[in-house]
């Protein structure tokens, strides 16, 4: 269910510029993690594209594309507390001071006028292979500022205005502009600023192109004449109009490969040849946001090189578990087939040092705890639709209250594909694991009845109840662990997960049908239970939050298809973004 996609290490780089680029695209992308549903497939117009796609290099490792409708902007600040207001406006002046403000601009008065509804930021790879000979306009700091260049890729609606105020910048602080001409287009470039100079021209009358090396312009001059731009890249054209929407916040697109061998190369933490060539399988991740009442919705689409020997099984076949469970669940997790979750996290994982828990590992300690092979004794079973969740508790008078939560694992043991019953293999594993837990462990496993359904407990040594097991329905075996929460799904729930409102208005109802869904109710758990901090300002973001939930399915067999929802909470009053004079002692410099 996750997407093919591994993290990967970038290059550091000092320029201010670029930090707060990236800062911009953490807005759009880490409004929460890491998912969305998509539009049918239809016939792919230009309008369906990243903006600037035509333009963007193809080996370019980044692009987030932003809307210029300050009323989306305000919208956006809207959501969350005061607390994220004030860091989402901490970003949004240091980026309008460092490209508007601090160059004489007005983006309301100087720009508003002429720019379309959306502006595309992206970062390119460095330059590899043979370069050709400098230019006389090169500088030695071309060179620096070429490892990892930005270009802002602006729509123009009004060319006069665009044409004037490219003809007649802002006077520099430092430094002076100069002009010249590449493949026929006339460039505009400032010359002798400290820390980094820009660089700008107008394509065809359309878009304006701004640079922090010139280098980049030319790239990005060479992408749009030779057709080598990220539109042609392979497998863009075919997937992104599959999460086009009407006027979203934002779009992004990573180039996967581009980003593995930046991260092989580097010095720090290179990744393994094997990793490498595993990564080169994937080719891109995309993704829409769009803000809408109560939350942000994100559409996204992972997808394989079109060359690539992987491909992926389309099987769709989750969606029943979340009526098997309580509604006072606080987190589920679902898929159509565990065994095959599996093997594609061993594929993508297996010698990968980035990868969560290495595959080894996790067979190893398997092995240690239980005398249990993973793949031939328990994941041979388990090729139907499963479930992890959390389940509270509820208190009983004169019952031990060691434990706040239940953690419920369900798989269906049958064959995704047949049909065919798996349960006489599953029986055979489950006991001997409860030799294993009898013998090696001590534990009391003990025959017990719930709602008249026949379990097993195992009782640890000090005669607290730890974990129970049985069946539902023929052919869905269950284990809790934790909490006693059993009588909460055996019989089945007359009030289940799936019928609250939570549920219904967090997790997405496309794409159906589904290999997968999540939902994590944010706002009980954070109140009842700790969590490990696992990201720079998490409970300022996890108090914002009240629900996230994921659909996510098999498109083809070389794309993937998701839709995520964040239910937020909204700021009661929001003010208006501070003026560039009220903000000028904060701005960057």
């Amino acid at each position: 269910m996750a997407p093919p996609l591994v993290s990967v290490p970038m290059k550091k780089n000092k320029k201010p510029s670029l930090v707060l680029t990236l800062s911009a695209a953490g807005l759009l992308i880490g409004v929460g993690s890491v998912a969305y549903w998509f539009l049918a497939q239809r016939q792919i117009s230009s309008s369906d594209l990243l903006v600037g796609a035509n333009i963007i290099p193809g080996d370019a490792l980044f692009a987030v594309s932003l809307t210029t409708d300050p009323q989306q902007w305000q919208k956006l600040r809207q959501f969350g507390t005061k607390e994220t207001q004030a860091e989402l406006d901490k970003n949004l002046v240091q980026l309008r001071d460092r490209f508007l403000t601090n160059n004489g601009y007005d983006f309301q008065k100087d720009i508003a006028p002429w720019v379309g509804d959306d502006v595309t930021i992206a970062i390119l790879a460095p330059v590899t292979g043979n370069k050709p000979a400098p230019k006389p306009v090169t500088t030695n700091e071309d060179a620096a500022s070429d490892q990892q260049s930005m270009v802002m890729v602006l729509p123009v609606k009004n060319p006069e205005i665009a044409k004037s105020i490219l003809a007649q910048p802002k006077t520099l602080k430092q430094g002076k502009w100069i002009d010249r001409t590449y493949q026929g287009v006339a460039i505009k470039q400032s010359e002798g600023q400290t820390g980094q100079n820009f660089s700008a021209a107008l394509l065809n009358g359309r878009f304006l192109v701004i640079t922090d090396s010139p280098k980049a312009t030319e790239r990005a001059i060479d992408a749009y004449n030779n057709k080598t731009s990220l539109a042609t890249t392979g497998g863009f054209a075919e997937n992104f109009p599959k999460i086009a929407n009407y006027q979203p916040f934002g779009q992004f697109y990573v180039n996967v490969p581009t980003a593995a061998k930046i991260a092989a190369a580097s010095p720090n933490r290179p990744l393994p040849a094997q990793v490498l060539a595993q990564l080169q399988n994937n080719q891109g991740l995309a993704g829409t946001m769009t803000l809408e009442s109560e939350g942000i919705r994100f559409k996204g689409v992972s997808w394989l090189n079109p060359n690539s020997q992987r491909v992926l099984v389309v099987e769709n076949k989750a969606g029943k578990m979340q009526s098997r469970i309580p509604a006072e669940t606080l987190m589920m997790l679902t898929g159509s087939n565990l065994q095959r979750l599996w093997r594609d996290y061993v594929l993508t994982s297996q010698g990968n040092p980035l990868s969560p828990i290495a595959p080894e590992q996790i067979k190893g300690g398997i092995k240690s705890l239980t005398d249990l092979d993973l793949d031939k004794d328990l994941l041979s079973w388990m090729k139907g639709e499963f479930l992890l969740s959390v389940i509270p508790a509820t208190p009983k008078e004169g019952s031990p209250n060691d434990f706040r939560a239940g953690l419920l694992f369900m798989v269906q043991t049958s064959d995704a594909y047949g049909g065919q019953s798996l349960r006489k293999s599953a029986e055979a594993s489950i006991s001997k694991l409860d030799e294993v837990m009898k013998n090696q462990y001590q534990f009391q496993v003990q025959p017990g009845k719930v709602a008249g359904q026949s379990v097993v407990n195992w009782v640890s040594p000090y005669g607290t109840l730890t974990a129970t097991h049985g069946w539902l329905d023929g052919d869905v075996a269950f284990l809790v662990v934790g909490a006693p929460i059993t009588d909460k799904i055996v019989p089945k729930p007359n009030y289940t997960l799936a019928g609250t409102l939570p549920f219904q208005q967090t997790v997405p109802t496309e794409p159906n049908p589904t290999n997968g869904q999540f939902f994590l109710d944010v706002e009980r758990t954070v109140k009842n239970f700790p969590l490990p901090t696992l990201i720079p300002n998490q409970q300022t973001l996890l108090d914002a939050t009240r629900s996230i939930g994921m659909t996510s399915a098999v498109s083809d067999n070389r794309s993937n298809r998701y839709d995520i929802f964040i239910e937020l909470k909204k700021v009661t009053n929001a003010t208006t973004l501070p003026s560039p004079e009220g903000s000028k002692s904060n701005s960057v410099r």
